[in-house]
């Protein structure tokens, strides 16, 4: 009986008090960083796994948690969505992004998903500077720690593309900054500062981008050890403009000699606008591994100047995007040596940004989070050669032929206003005047697009805004639909095809699309009251930002559709 008592008085004594535990300030990491690696297919990680080194993706892996089985749960599978969605936890429905780019029916013209002509550039160029997240209609995770601390939190997103760092940094961020190929700066708009600061400006004079630019591309290892690609002269690979073959080395310090041409294509597939041209085209270094690295200099350089998670009590956040990898896929398509040695590279860069955390603020005391907005398809060369299901199909193809099929029908007119994201804009003021029913049309144009190759389904607005789908295709297409900015009809290639701008000629690779290659990604936490494990439990990529909120102890986002992660929180 004694030690019954005694036992559990001693079980009694060390279950602390309320009045003990409301004594102690809420528990919080120093440091929140999101990594998200443009087009990383969830399968990068195992198929590079025996040449990463041991202090990046494997730290990762080795010491955090992995979700094995994380997709999005809507198209368009998109840069500008799949940002977005990981930092406000909701998919386009409700945050407003469905697409990198879209027609606004109020102007009648396209716009871009961080377009702002209210704001100026900061430290760059007019066209590259009229940026902000205005677009995006739901707080982000950064937003919510920014009021939870009474705005004392600094958040910072950075990346070289201009919506990889201001749709993660949010609307209240300190800062946001992009990469301006015209100048080869990291810049930023009105919208967060009015003046760059004084260790950006630094970074800035070093012209970083013209010495990573000034040595030719070589292969990290030994070419012959890049037994996971395919060989290095195949052709469904783009070239370089000023090269004959797509092969090693890639001499950039001439080719970055030459016009900024020579990335227009890709920046097009990208949803960008190009910088005009200059005496050299520091825009190149986007469509190579050293972007990447680029961008691990700022951010180091970041958590140094701004002290960030240096500060007591207080949480800061760092949103960090790696693009590269995204111009590099687009233009050499997922199993090229180029792809391969990209990742290679970037596995060392995440690993000094490891490192720079450990110095910053301690072992284990930040919380970071790696996923990516989107994967990719295989090149439509590549499947054919070895037999593969796929296909390309031209953008103009599938409007032109809409637009034809509708004056056989109802005479001549405008009627197609604009193809985005495989949706067809109508104009309905048109439909209007000629007395149309805009439901019957927008059904007579999901039958036209029905015959085309390489479709697989289409709906219509009509039917999205009027039904409900808790699986499948039409669930995605729910998920990414927001009636005020979507077109009129939504359509869904077979899988394997690619919607391409050089049809007939199809090379590279694309994404957007609604099967696994494009929407399944991969999901590591680390860090902070992390415990090592992994999980093949379905999740989303919406539950990231409510994940993050329980970690916080903050509110999600206020567009949040997904759940907190319990496995990764116990």
């Amino acid at each position: 009986m004694k030690k019954i008592f005694a036992f559990a008085l001693a079980a009694t004594v060390a279950i602390p008090s309320f009045a003990q535990k409301a004594a102690k300030p809420v528990a919080r990491p120093k440091l929140v960083v999101g990594i998200v690696v443009d087009q990383m297919r969830y399968d990068y990680i195992y198929r590079y796994w025996s040449k990463f080194g041991n202090d990046g993706f494997k730290r990762l892996l080795g010491q955090g948690f992995s979700f094995e089985s994380c997709n999005y749960n809507y198209v368009p599978t998109y840069t500008g969505p799949g940002h977005a969605s990981i930092y406000t936890g909701a998919t386009p429905a409700a945050n407003g992004i469905i697409g990198n780019n879209w027609f606004e029916r109020e102007t009648g013209k396209g716009t871009y998903v961080t377009e702002d002509k209210t704001v100026q550039p900061v430290g760059g160029t007019l066209a590259a500077g009229q940026q902000s997240p205005r677009h995006m209609l739901s707080t982000t995770i950064g937003d919510e720690l920014r009021m939870a601390t009474n705005f004392q939190s600094k958040v910072i997103g950075l990346s070289m593309k201009d919506r990889g760092s201001i749709l993660p940094a949010g609307h209240a961020a300190n800062a946001a900054y992009w990469y301006d190929g015209e100048s080869g700066a990291f810049m930023t708009s009105t919208f967060y500062m009015k003046q760059l600061p004084e260790w950006v400006a630094k970074f800035n004079a070093e012209n970083r981008a013209a010495q990573y630019l000034s040595k030719p591309w070589e292969t990290l290892l030994p070419i012959a050890q890049y037994t996971e690609s395919s060989a290095d002269d195949v052709p469904w690979e783009n070239v370089f403009k000023g090269e004959t073959k797509p092969v090693f080395p890639h001499d950039l310090p001439t080719l970055s000699a030459a016009p900024i041409a020579a990335v227009k294509a890709l920046t097009k597939a990208a949803g960008e606008v190009a910088p005009k041209e200059t005496h050299q085209n520091l825009d190149l270094i986007r469509s190579t591994p050293f972007g990447n690295s680029l961008t691990a200099d700022f951010a180091i350089e970041a958590l140094r100047a701004e002290q960030m998670g240096q500060r007591p009590g207080i949480t800061d956040m760092l949103a960090v995007s790696f693009s590269s990898t995204d111009y590099v896929g687009h233009q050499f398509g997922a199993n090229a040596v180029e792809t391969e040695d990209t990742y290679l590279r970037l596995d060392r860069d995440v690993a000094r940004m490891l490192a720079a955390l450990d110095k910053a603020v301690g072992k284990g005391q930040a919380l970071v989070f790696l996923t990516a907005d989107h994967g990719a398809a295989h090149a439509v060369g590549f499947l054919q050669e070895h037999q593969l299901p796929g296909g390309g199909v031209g953008t103009s193809i599938m409007r032109d032929s809409v637009q034809r099929a509708l004056v056989r029908r109802h005479g001549p007119g405008a009627w197609v206003l604009s193809f985005e994201n495989l949706q067809v804009y109508l104009n309905r003021p048109l439909l209007a005047q000629k007395g149309l029913d805009l439901a019957k049309v927008q059904s007579e144009v999901a039958s036209i697009l029905l015959g085309l190759p390489g479709l697989a389904q289409t709906r219509t607005a009509m039917a999205l805004q009027n039904a409900h789908w808790s699986e499948g295709s039409g669930m995605l297409q729910e998920n990414g639909f927001y009636a005020p900015r979507s077109g009129d009809v939504l359509a869904v290639l077979l899988p394997g095809w690619l919607e391409a701008y050089s049809y007939p000629v199809v090379k590279g690779t694309t994404h957007g699309a609604s099967w696994a290659y494009d929407t399944h990604v991969p999901l590591l936490f680390w860090g902070w009251h992390v415990k090592h494990g992994e999980s093949v439990t379905p999740v989303k990529v919406v539950d990231i930002a409510p994940t993050m909120a329980r970690f916080l102890h903050i509110q999600e986002p206020s567009g949040t559709s997904g759940i907190p992660l319990v496995e990764v929180l116990k």
